[in-house]
């Protein structure tokens, strides 16, 4: 293995504070080995860097026969520059990314493999996926199948989540249709991410060994996922927004957004020429006013009575106040007439024939009065006190019933039975 070079993160730190009483920084130091892996991959320049990374990935791309000679090398490599490839090789040897066996052969070492195996998960995301998600959710995948997931992990994919809702709510605020539509495919080429993130935390939370710590992080990302996925309905909304907005020029069938898609296809120097001749100069328009308008201004200028009252800001004479008039008092017609139909029903009646009429308002104030029956303990007076100790009982169902009438749609299932009746029932 090769030496790793001296180094001291001493002039980073604080006087008296050492490298392992950082636990994050102590974490990486332990891991410099792989991290140098890294560092051999992208120091220098950009050339140099790509040439490395497509040396690495054909010589791990031969998989029936992992071992190669030199000759067959610069053979497969004939294309490059031979000293510059002896320099690649040179590098990547010496780092530790390459082994040179005793037979002469080159070959993988673990670290380098592993770089390589990276490198070729984060490629092979397509254009519109999102290369972090998608990178995160196989990293969550694979570490939950082997045990190993840890709450570092899903932190991450956390943070990538709200950056993405922030994104989208960005472009949402923006009122650009561009902005909108991009994100919008942005979102649509991600779903399979997400799909595949909610199916692995669904059983990530059925793991009754589970720490606290990770349940926490987890069920964090399951709000994170809900809110993107409501994120399309209201990138459809801003788009029916903008929809409604949108001009269309003359009977061409040309559309303002037309135009301006248009227009962004150009580059500068095409947009500049087309404003040529294009822009004038703003006529200079001079308003006179006619002779009433100069009198009235001299009028109110002039005139001492005229300026008295613009500047009398004394408050107006005192009123007396009735004192016969009754005070405001709620109207409880609606509370009196359900307690009349409830009196008259002699066993019992669905919820929806003692609730319908008058429309959604008036429907939703009595199916809260009926919750309130039975509740002899609330504190009422009055008519809410006679409801409430009615002997009657209100049982809902956990479905609902088709009512398409009176503005209401659907209705929860359920009936309002007569107490006795309903004690009965019960026992047998």
């Amino acid at each position: 293995m090769t030496e790793l070079p001296e180094f001291d993160l001493a002039g980073f730190l604080i006087p008296g504070v050492m490298p392992d009483e950082v636990p994050a920084l102590w974490s990486l130091l332990r891991s410099r080995e792989l991290i140098n892996t890294f560092i051999t991959l992208f120091r220098g320049g950009e050339e140099e860097v790509f040439i490395r990374l497509h040396v690495l990935r054909e010589i791990g791309g031969r998989a029936d026969h992992p071992r190669w000679q030199p000759e067959e090398l610069r053979r497969h490599f004939s294309y490059i520059d031979p000293i510059k490839l002896e320099t690649v090789l040179g590098r990547l040897r010496g780092n530790n990314l390459l082994v040179y066996g005793e037979d002469g052969a080159y070959q993988f070492s673990d670290s380098g493999r592993n770089a390589v195996a990276a490198m070729a998960m984060l490629l092979r995301f397509g254009e519109n996926e999102d290369a972090e998600l998608g990178f995160l959710t196989t990293q969550l995948a694979g570490m939950q199948s082997t045990g190993t997931l840890t709450p570092e992990l899903l932190q991450h994919l956390l943070a990538k989540l709200n950056a993405l809702t922030a994104s989208f709510e960005e472009a949402i605020a923006s009122g650009s249709e561009f902005r909108i539509v991009a994100a919008r495919a942005h979102l649509s080429g991600n779903v399979r991410w997400l799909e595949k993130g909610t199916e692995i935390l669904r059983n990530l939370l059925a793991d009754e060994e589970v720490s606290n710590e990770t349940s926490q992080v987890a069920l964090a990302i399951g709000l994170a996922q809900s809110r993107l996925a409501r994120v399309d309905a209201a990138f459809q909304r801003a788009l029916n927004k903008i929809e409604s907005q949108r001009v269309t020029l003359g009977a061409s069938g040309v559309s303002s957004s037309d135009a301006v898609a248009w227009l962004r296809s150009l580059d500068v120097p095409r947009i500049a020429a087309l404003a040529v001749g294009a822009l004038g100069a703003g006529p200079q328009t001079q308003f006179l006013a006619g002779g009433h308008e100069l009198l009235d201004r001299a009028e109110s200028t002039l005139s001492e009575e005229v300026r008295q009252m613009e500047a009398d800001s004394a408050l107006p004479p005192e009123s007396e106040v009735p004192t016969d008039e009754a005070p405001p008092s709620e109207d409880l017609s609606l509370l009196v007439r359900l307690t009349e139909r409830l009196s008259n029903i002699p066993s019992g009646a669905p919820v929806q024939k003692l609730v319908l009429g008058g429309g959604f308002g008036p429907a939703s104030y009595r199916l809260s009065l009926l919750a309130l029956l039975g509740n002899e303990e609330a504190q009422a007076e009055g008519p809410v006190a006679d409801l409430t100790q009615m002997p009657y009982d209100l049982q809902l169902e956990d479905y609902q019933v088709v009512v398409m009438e009176d503005e209401i749609s659907h209705i929860s299932a359920g009936s309002v039975v007569y107490r006795d009746l309903h004690t009965k029932q019960g026992k047998e």
